[in-house]
């Protein structure tokens, strides 16, 4: 994840040109760079980083300065153990207070290190999901990519067709020349050739469309007008074993493992309540109070105080019982969705290697067919040309070429699309 970070960071001029070249790698550095997603995941990062100290666990020491200055006027009537009073009226007082305080805590039943280590925890778990939406994303582009070179390959087959049937008519015109041609067949042809054109045409249109959702997994707003220049490589080395025994490192059963150990450690901060509390507190008062009448004119002090208090829980209400009861609870219910889960992937697992080796095995034998379906064609189209074959042989052949040229391009993409999400499960894309 660390390399395709680096490459976010050297920017580049993405499609700015007509028919520009587009490589995997691009498409993939361009999607990371500008996927919401993954800065919104990049940002939970940061918060979860952030949050991710012994202040905000309560472990560093809380300290708090006040000050006050209060003016009054009073009415007094005091009278004295020696028969004496005194009665006045409109004694200003001002009263000036201020202070520093501190205090820290000792011992709160280990809660302080069970919330640092939930934190650390929950950073963990946030730079493990960004993972998996770095794979997803990768994924999604892969598949985009590819798609658009099926797409292209389809617009190859049509080509193709085409041609064969522009051959087709230029063979009947040239019969025609010397009265030798059947205006039925003349017709047919005419109309196979307008058909595989309007074929083509709609394929094109079915690529742009392709590109344009690629361009919307990468979040640009070029213009799709670009080129692809590559083919499907399928890797053949997968093995069930290997990949079982990298579905351990997928991102989201990782993070469904972190969220039991989250859980545990808020199970630990809830039995910390059942033990005392033991905190530290030192402060430095100082106080002075004056008048311009009455018995007290001034009455200052300050200094220094310090000293430890102690809270023993005794009852309350219950409360603790109710949360370390759903604190257990919640810890089954995250061991149970990490099961679930895991039974999940690895059902997908098997279903998807079964599919990858099913296909591997039909494109080889589809590459025989397509080479024999080719083949046929141009056989086909010799002997037309001699008067050898009828039009509706050429067209059969056509049509199973035709056919067995489409399938073996869905072959090799269902292979490709396969190990796309074999890899992504392995949390190997991109390594």
């Amino acid at each position: 994840m660390k390399r395709y970070f680096l490459a976010l960071a050297l920017w580049f001029p993405l499609l700015v040109q007509a028919q520009t070249q587009l490589t995997l790698q691009n498409a993939i550095d361009t999607a990371l760079m500008n996927n919401l997603d993954i800065q919104i995941s990049q940002n939970n990062v940061q918060i979860a980083k952030t949050y991710n100290n012994y202040g905000y666990a309560g472990g560093l020491p809380y300290i708090n300065a006040t000050a006050g200055d209060n003016i009054g006027m009073n009415a007094i009537n005091q009278k004295y153990n020696n028969n004496t009073e005194t009665n006045e009226t409109g004694i200003v007082g001002n009263a000036l207070n201020a202070g520093i305080s501190a205090n820290i805590v000792l011992f709160n039943g280990f809660k302080v290190m069970a919330t640092k280590k939930r934190l650390s925890l929950l950073q963990q778990q946030s730079r493990t999901e960004l993972n998996a939406q770095v794979q997803d994303i990768i994924a999604s582009v892969m598949l985009s990519y590819y798609d658009i070179i099926r797409q292209q390959s389809y617009l190859n087959i049509m080509q193709s067709l085409v041609d064969v049937s522009q051959k087709k008519l230029d063979i009947l015109n040239t019969k025609n020349t010397v009265g030798m041609a059947n205006g039925v067949d003349m017709m047919q042809a005419q109309s196979d050739l307008n058909t595989a054109q309007q074929n083509l045409n709609s394929q094109q249109l079915a690529i742009q469309q392709a590109k344009a959702n690629l361009m919307l997994i990468l979040n640009s707003h070029a213009k799709t007008n670009f080129n692809i220049r590559d083919s499907i490589i399928i890797d053949k080395t997968l093995r069930l074993d290997s990949i079982n025994a990298y579905l351990k490192s997928n991102p989201y059963l990782l993070s469904a493992e972190q969220q039991i150990h989250i859980n545990e450690q808020s199970l630990r901060e809830t039995n910390a309540q059942r033990y005392p509390s033991l905190r530290l507190n030192a402060a430095y008062n100082f106080g002075r109070a004056d008048y311009n009448g009455g018995y007290t004119l001034l009455n200052q002090n300050y200094g220094p105080t310090a000293g430890m208090t102690l809270q023993v829980p005794i009852f309350n209400s219950n409360v603790y019982r109710t949360q370390k009861i759903v604190a257990k609870l919640s810890i089954n219910n995250a061991t149970l969705a990490r099961q679930n889960l895991y039974n999940t992937l690895a059902t997908a697992v098997a279903n998807k290697f079964n599919a990858y080796t099913t296909t591997l095995s039909q494109i080889e034998s589809q590459q025989t067919n397509f080479q024999l379906a080719k083949q046929l064609v141009d056989l086909v189209l010799q002997n037309y040309q001699q008067g050898q074959a009828t039009i509706l042989q050429l067209k059969a052949a056509q049509a199973s070429y035709e056919t067995a040229a489409y399938q073996l391009i869905n072959f090799q993409y269902a292979a490709k699309s396969a190990e796309i999400e074999l890899k992504q499960m392995m949390y190997q894309l991109g390594k």
